[in-house]
C-alpha cells in the first residue's frame, strides 16, 4: 500500500508568512497543493456554496490615474466614453434586480482617484439605499483618507474594495500616478473605520512568479487579512500598454486561487474578471481550489461577464448553491484541523510514496 510519510508537527499559531515559505506551497506538486487548499477550505466554509456579488458601475471613465491595464483610465484611447456620477434612484433599482436574482452583495465602483467631497452625500444616499435592500453593501472609489472612510461606515458600508494589483516590486512597472504605500494606505483607514477589507490582484500585468506569491503574502500580512480577495485575470484592452499581454497559464491562475485559501483560509477568495475565458474545467478547479464567490451578471464594470443563465448551468452540473447572507462556517479558532492543515501546507516536506 502507498503511504504518505508523516510530517513534523509544526506551530499552528503562525500569523505571518515568508515570502520563502510561500513560494515553496506554490511549488508543491498540483495535486498536494490542491489537496490541502481543499482541506482548508473544507474546515472554514461549506465547499458547496459560493457567494455571489453584482458589480455595477456607477461612475465610468475618465479616471485621471494610469493603470496598465485599465479601459477607464483617461490618459488611454480605449474608445470608452466618460460618465457621470449615476443617479441614487437608479442604483438601487439596479441593485433590487440583483438581489431578486440571487446577489447578495452589492459592489459599487466610481471611477476616481479618490472621492470628492460633492459627491459623498449621493454616496452615503446609495449605500443606505442597497444596504435597505437588505443585501450587504461594497463599494470602490478609489483612495480614502480616514475621514471619508469613517462616513462610509456611519453610512452603513460593509465592505470596502482597494487592490492591491500586483507586487510592491512589480508595481512600479504598471503604475506610476500612486504608490503601493498609498494603496496600502487607504487599506488600513479602511480598516480602522471598521469596514470589512476587499483586496486582491489581477494576473497576467507582466509580472513573474515570485511577484504573484509576494503579492499574496502583502495581503497575507495585514493586520488582519481582508476579509474578500478577488483574484482577477488580465482582460487586455485595446488602447492601453497591456493591449498584448501574454496570456495567463491556467494551471498557474489556479496555484494563485489555491495558495491564497491556504495563506488566508478565512477569506472569501473571489473568481474575478476573465471569467469569460475560463473554461467549466478551469472554472471547477478553481472553486476546488478554494474559490468561493464570483461577480454574477453579464457585465463586470466596463468589461464582459458570464451571464447569469451560463453561471447557474454550471453551478447545477457541479452541485453548487449560492450562498446566503453572512453564511460562514466556524472560525479558524474553532476548527484545530484547519490550523493544522495550514501548518502542514507551508512546512517544506513533501510527501514521499514508498
Amino acid at each position: 500500500m502507498l503511504e504518505a510519510s508523516p510530517r513534523p508537527e509544526v506551530a499552528t499559531s503562525r500569523k505571518l508568512w515568508t515570502a520563502e515559505e510561500a513560494r515553496r506551497l506554490f511549488d508543491l506538486p498540483f495535486m498536494e497543493l490542491l489537496f490541502q487548499a481543499q482541506t482548508v477550505h473544507r474546515q472554514n466554509f461549506d465547499p458547496n456554496r459560493v457567494q455571489m456579488s453584482r458589480l455595477l458601475s456607477i461612475k465610468t471613465g475618465g479616471c485621471p490615474e494610469d493603470c496598465s491595464y485599465c479601459s477607464q483610465s483617461a490618459r488611454y484611447d480605449s474608445g470608452l466614453s466618460a460618465s457621470k456620477l449615476m443617479e441614487v434612484q437608479r442604483v438601487i433599482a439596479e441593485a433590487r434586480k440583483a438581489r431578486d436574482a440571487g446577489a447578495t452583495r452589492y459592489c459599487m465602483g466610481a471611477a476616481w482617484r479618490s472621492p470628492k467631497e460633492r459627491d459623498m452625500a449621493q454616496i452615503v444616499a446609495m449605500i443606505e439605499g442597497v444596504k435597505s435592500l437588505g443585501m450587504e453593501t461594497c463599494m470602490t472609489l478609489g483612495m480614502l483618507d480616514g475621514d471619508q472612510a469613517k462616513r462610509l461606515k456611519a453610512a452603513g458600508l460593509d465592505y470596502y474594495n482597494h487592490n492591491i494589483d500586483t507586487s510592491e516590486a512589480h508595481y512600479s512597472n504598471v503604475i506610476s500616478t500612486r504608490s503601493f504605500a498609498d494603496r496600502l494606505e487607504t487599506l488600513q483607514n479602511v480598516r480602522d473605520s471598521g469596514i470589512k477589507v476587499c483586496s486582491g490582484g489581477i494576473l497576467g500585468l507582466g509580472e513573474a512568479t515570485q511577484d504573484r506569491v509576494d503579492m499574496l503574502v502583502t495581503l497575507a500580512n495585514l493586520p488582519e487579512p481582508p476579509e474578500s480577495v478577488p483574484v482577477n485575470m488580465l482582460i487586455p484592452v485595446e488602447g492601453t500598454p497591456l493591449a498584448d499581454a501574454e496570456p495567463v497559464d491556467p494551471i498557474d491562475f489556479i496555484r494563485v486561487i489555491a495558495t491564497a485559501r491556504i495563506m488566508m483560509p478565512q477569506s472569501h477568495v473571489r473568481l474575478s474578471a476573465g471569467r469569460t475565458e475560463m473554461s467549466d474545467e478551469m472554472q471547477a478547479l478553481c472553486f476546488f481550489a478554494g474559490a468561493n464567490s464570483i461577480f454574477v451578471g453579464d457585465t463586470l464594470l466596463t468589461k464582459d461577464n458570464p451571464g447569469e443563465d451560463d453561471d447557474m448551468r454550471l453551478f447545477a452540473k457541479l452541485g453548487i448553491q449560492p450562498m446566503k447572507v453572512h453564511e460562514h462556517m466556524p472560525s479558524a479558532e474553532d476548527a484545530p484541523e484547519a490550523r493544522r492543515a495550514a501548518a502542514r501546507a507551508a512546512d517544506p516536506a513533501i510527501p514521499v510514496l514508498r
